[in-house]
C-alpha cells in the first residue's frame, strides 16, 4: 500500500480591481466613440474616427496583456503592426489582394501611401478574431478567424468610404448592395486575416496568467460589432441591405464564440 502525494491544481484567478477598472475603461472608451461616430461630422469625425481606432487598439492589447502576460503582448502588437502595415503597403501599390485603392489625407500622416494609424486597426481587430477562433475551433482556427476578420469588414469598410477615407477602383463585381466596395476586398481580408491569425496562432502562447482577464471584453467588443452594424447600418447610414447582410455573416461566424462565453466559460 502506497501513499500518493495530492498536489491540489492552481486555480486561475482573476485580474485585480484596479487593472479590471482600466481595461473596461479603454473598452467603453471604444465604445463611447463608435457611438458618437455617427453623430459628428466634418474635423471633429476625423479625430473621432482616429482616436477609436487608437482607443480600440490599446483595449485589445490590455486584455491580451492582462489575459496572457508580456510576451503575447509584446509579439502580437510587433507582429500585427508589420504585418498590418506591408499588407496595406502591397494592397496600396500592387491592387493585391484587396483591389486597387488608395487612402484620404484626412487619416493622418502615411508612410509610403498607408497611413501610420491603419496597422492598428488590424491590433484592435485580430486579438479578438485569435481569442474567438481558439475557443471555437481547434484545426481550423486560422480559417474561423479569417472568416470572423473579413465578416468584420462588411461592416467597417463602407462606413469608411462613405466618409472618404479611402476610395476604391471598383472595375468588376461588387459587395451586395455596397456598390464603392469591390468583391475582391472580401476575399482579400479572408485571405490577409487567414493568413495573420495562421501565424499568431503558432506563434503566440495559449497559456494563460495564473491571475488573467476573462474573455468578457472580447465577448463585450464582438457582441458590440455585431449590434453596433446591425442598427447603423439600419437607422444612420441608410444601407438596410448591407444591415441584414453584414449581420448574417458576422453574426454566423461570432454567435457561437459569444454564446460559449456568455455560458459562463472564464
Amino acid at each position: 500500500m502506497s501513499i500518493r502525494h495530492y498536489t491540489p491544481r492552481r486555480r486561475r484567478h482573476g485580474i485585480s480591481q484596479r487593472a479590471r477598472v482600466i481595461l473596461g475603461a479603454a473598452l467603453a472608451m471604444t465604445i463611447l466613440l463608435q457611438i458618437a461616430y455617427p453623430l459628428t461630422d466634418g474635423s471633429v469625425l476625423k479625430y473621432v474616427t482616429v482616436a477609436t481606432v487608437y482607443m480600440g487598439a490599446l483595449s485589445m492589447l490590455l486584455h491580451a496583456y492582462l489575459s496572457f502576460g508580456s510576451k503575447y503582448a509584446l509579439r502580437y502588437l510587433i507582429l500585427t503592426v508589420l504585418f498590418g502595415y506591408f499588407i496595406e503597403f502591397t494592397g496600396v501599390h500592387t491592387g493585391w489582394p484587396f483591389g486597387i485603392y488608395k487612402y484620404d489625407s484626412s487619416l493622418g500622416l502615411a508612410l509610403f501611401g498607408v497611413p501610420l494609424v491603419v496597422p492598428f486597426a488590424w491590433v484592435m481587430m485580430v486579438h479578438p478574431a485569435l481569442v474567438a477562433a481558439r475557443r471555437v475551433t481547434t484545426h481550423w482556427t486560422f480559417l474561423y478567424g479569417g472568416a470572423l476578420l473579413a465578416a468584420w469588414d462588411l461592416f467597417l469598410d463602407p462606413q469608411m468610404v462613405a466618409a472618404g477615407r479611402w476610395t476604391w477602383d471598383v472595375t468588376g463585381s461588387h459587395i451586395p448592395f455596397v456598390p464603392d466596395v469591390p468583391l475582391s476586398n472580401f476575399f482579400g481580408w479572408l485571405l490577409a486575416g487567414c493568413a495573420i491569425v495562421s501565424l499568431l496562432n503558432f506563434v503566440l502562447p495559449f497559456e494563460r496568467r495564473k491571475e488573467s482577464a476573462s474573455v468578457r471584453a472580447v465577448t463585450i467588443l464582438l457582441t458590440w460589432v455585431l449590434f453596433s452594424g446591425l442598427i447603423g447600418n439600419l437607422f444612420f447610414f441608410d444601407r438596410q441591405g448591407l444591415a441584414f447582410l453584414g449581420t448574417l455573416v458576422f453574426g454566423a461566424f461570432a454567435t457561437p464564440f459569444i454564446y460559449k462565453s456568455w455560458l459562463g466559460e472564464a
